[in-house]
């Protein structure tokens, strides 16, 4: 294994994954995943749909491919650039109760330049708070909400966007969530304090637009510290797994208008549980369908 960075990242080698791996390799590769929030394995030119889906079994309960946009697969989504760049920097899913513990993403086309991916450790942000910030974070919840930033400027560039574009959006909002979630949450398997953050969040509960407007900036920017970042570049044959629960992440589009397909299979996770014991609260939404919930028991510290 292969460290990448000292708070995030790890290159996995030797391994070959799928379906068939040893209980031990699949102990070390999630425990990798704990300790270095993001692992990338180069070389798995033998993955199709189907081997990724079944090494992804190994690692957990696959959930179905997105808890909106069902119509572009059943447990498998593709993440198309002609359908929506992601570049904004979220941890996924966390409009709904159960946030997935993981996910796995494929690369299937490449352009030939840009198309990076940037994953950023919640673990190491909540770490370096400072006091009066931890006091403050540790007692503070968020609204969180699909009808974010796909759908806030939309309106105003609906004939901007291309159809495909625009048909992903109008999925992605077609059924409304809504979760209150605490900002700081405590890992089921690390039992650490991880920031429970991203692009979802509507406002912090109990503060107005334009306070919580600033405090998520000041928060994000906590976040996205360089030193709490790894960047990855794409090669055929990569498969890289990030810990949903301790990460945010960022697809930047810098491809212009070449064509970028990766398949991502994402793992049920459990309900987030604050500080005191208190565990996130659904406002709007049914996402029993979507997911089962997932509580893995807790490392012995």
């Amino acid at each position: 294994m292969v460290k990448l960075g000292a708070n995030i990242g790890a290159r996995i080698e030797g391994v070959r994954v799928g379906g068939g791996l040893d209980p031990v390799t699949v102990t070390a590769i999630n425990e990798a995943l704990l300790e270095h929030k993001v692992i990338f394995f180069r070389g798995q030119h033998h993955l199709d749909d189907d081997g990724q889906l079944a090494f992804a079994r190994r690692l957990g309960t696959p959930t179905t491919a997105h808890p909106t946009v069902t119509s572009r697969g059943h447990r498998i989504l593709p993440i198309d650039s002609r359908y929506d760049k992601a570049n904004s920097w979220h941890t996924d899913v966390t409009f709904v109760d159960r946030i997935p513990k993981a996910s796995l993403l494929r690369a299937v086309t490449l352009p030939a330049y840009g198309g990076t991916t940037t994953w950023a450790s919640t673990e190491a942000a909540y770490d370096q708070l400072p006091a009066p910030l931890r006091a403050l974070v540790e007692n503070l919840w968020a609204v969180h909400t699909n009808q974010f930033d796909y759908a806030a400027d939309y309106d105003g560039r609906r004939e901007a966007l291309a159809a495909t574009e625009r048909e992903y959006r109008e999925e992605f909002v077609s059924e409304y969530f809504e979760t209150e979630h605490p900002v700081v949450r405590i890992h089921p398997e690390t039992g650490r304090r991880v920031l429970l953050l991203g692009h979802f969040i509507k406002q912090f509960v109990g503060l107005g637009v334009a306070e919580s407007t600033a405090l998520l900036a000041l928060l994000q920017n906590r976040v996205t510290k360089l030193e709490n970042t790894v960047r990855w570049s794409w090669e055929p044959g990569d498969l890289a797994v990030w810990d949903n629960r301790a990460t945010q992440h960022y697809a930047v589009a810098d491809y212009d208008d070449q064509y970028r397909r990766l398949s991502r299979v994402t793992l049920a996770g459990d309900i987030p549980v604050d500080v005191y014991g208190q565990h996130s609260r659904v406002v709007a939404g049914d996402a029993s369908g979507y997911s089962e919930v997932v509580a893995p028991v807790a490392l012995a510290s």
